[in-house]
């Protein structure tokens, strides 16, 4: 019931209005957000590389109404492909389509992302770009203008969320293409139909596609899988596929959000095995933020005593 309101209250932009000015919900959602600028955010992975951490850096928005809004969420992520090469930081970026015009048209996301990924390809190695993956009405195009893209500029990557039914099929698909690909449980409320809403059931899927995209016919494919979770029975799955199999600890990484489980990002990354942090930033945390508290309820206490703390 509680994971339902929040991610309601995720939706409400007035609520969203409200809280970005608030000074106290922004103390609280520093935990998890690392900056409001770019500058901000590169100095958070410049500290994260310096414990042997990668990155990837998102600048959040979502669901622009215009064709100004989404060259200037473009103009931010290319802002962010120059920072990372400038400061020698070692990270990618990640990007949502709805936040380049995606409800605007095909063509508008592709425009402007066309733009990101060819300033992207500029740096030497080219800079990662990976689309994240939002709500089920998006899936199909998100796949289908990855897919297109990724014929041109091979560096970039896709996420695929394993509560979706349709994503065992999706991964297939992405295994043939030697796709880099994130694997996540997801984080939005979707029908039964549409997904599946037991955790054992999230979780079955979830080990199946670490099986699916870590498989000796996918890696010869090219395929690299990132297996972003703070579950440690997931990341055990991960690693005892990897050693029955034979799979080089370069060969994939894991990946958790910024604020989370910094502790065993520490270990992962002190036992050898890669390991990056989702690291977002800018004015527009809003539903982000309500996103991971409604992934964990728990945090809601956590947060709600450090903001009166400070308070």
């Amino acid at each position: 019931m509680m994971r339902q309101a929040l991610l309601a209250l995720s939706r409400s932009k007035r609520l969203a209005r409200f809280m970005t000015e608030s000074p106290l919900a922004w103390s609280g959602a520093r935990r998890f957000v690392a900056g409001r600028t770019v500058d901000e955010a590169v100095a958070v992975v410049q500290a994260l590389n310096r414990e042997g951490l990668s990155a990837t850096l998102d600048y959040l928005g979502e669901n622009v109404a215009t064709l100004a809004e989404a060259a200037a969420s473009a103009d931010a992520y290319i802002a962010a492909v120059d920072a990372i090469r400038a400061a020698g930081i070692h990270s990618g970026i990640s990007l949502k389509l709805t936040a380049i015009g995606l409800d605007l048209g095909d063509d508008v996301a592709v425009e402007q992302l066309t733009r990101i990924l060819e300033r992207a390809a500029t740096k030497s190695p080219p800079v990662f770009v990976r689309i994240d993956m939002e709500g089920s009405p998006y899936t199909a195009r998100t796949l289908r203008i990855f897919h297109a893209a990724r014929t041109q500029f091979p560096h970039l990557g896709i996420v695929i969320q394993s509560y979706l039914r349709r994503t065992a099929a999706d991964a297939d698909a992405l295994a043939a293409a030697g796709a880099h690909v994130r694997i996540v449980k997801g984080a939005y409320l979707e029908p039964d139909e549409i997904a599946f809403q037991d955790k054992a059931e999230v979780d079955a899927a979830y080990t199946a596609l670490i099986t699916r995209l870590m498989a000796d016919d996918a890696r010869a494919n090219g395929t690299y899988a990132a297996v972003a979770t703070h579950d440690p029975a997931m990341i055990d799955s991960a690693k005892s596929f990897a050693a029955q199999h034979g799979v080089p600890r370069d060969a994939f990484e894991f990946q958790m959000l910024y604020g989370i489980r910094r502790d065993l990002q520490r270990q992962l990354a002190g036992d050898g095995f890669r390991m990056r942090v989702y690291v977002p930033y800018g004015r527009q945390w809003y539903p982000y933020f309500m996103r991971r508290l409604a992934e964990r309820p728990e945090n809601v206490g956590f947060i709600l005593r450090n903001v009166m703390r400070e308070a």
